[in-house]
């Protein structure tokens, strides 16, 4: 069995995302100095950006990922 990547989730965020927002313009993770890194999934424009941050790229990612499972999970409860 072959380990994650980073590119791998990012895919499966922009999935995720895509799925339940419809418009995602950005899905990825970049490295800032006084942060660290960041991963950014910037949908349409009637949805904000949603961001999550880490001590690694896929701890960011991971967080990301976990946040907009979060947000679909909540919107379908209601």
């Amino acid at each position: 069995m072959s380990q994650k990547t980073d590119a791998d989730r990012i895919q499966e965020i922009y999935r995720l995302a895509k799925a339940h927002f419809g418009d995602v313009q950005f899905v990825g993770v970049k490295y800032h100095n006084k942060i660290g890194w960041i991963a950014k999934a910037q949908l349409g424009e009637s949805f904000e950006n949603l961001t999550a941050d880490g001590e690694t790229s896929t701890e960011a990612l991971k967080k990301l990922r976990s946040r907009v499972k979060k947000i679909i999970k909540r919107y379908n409860a209601v």
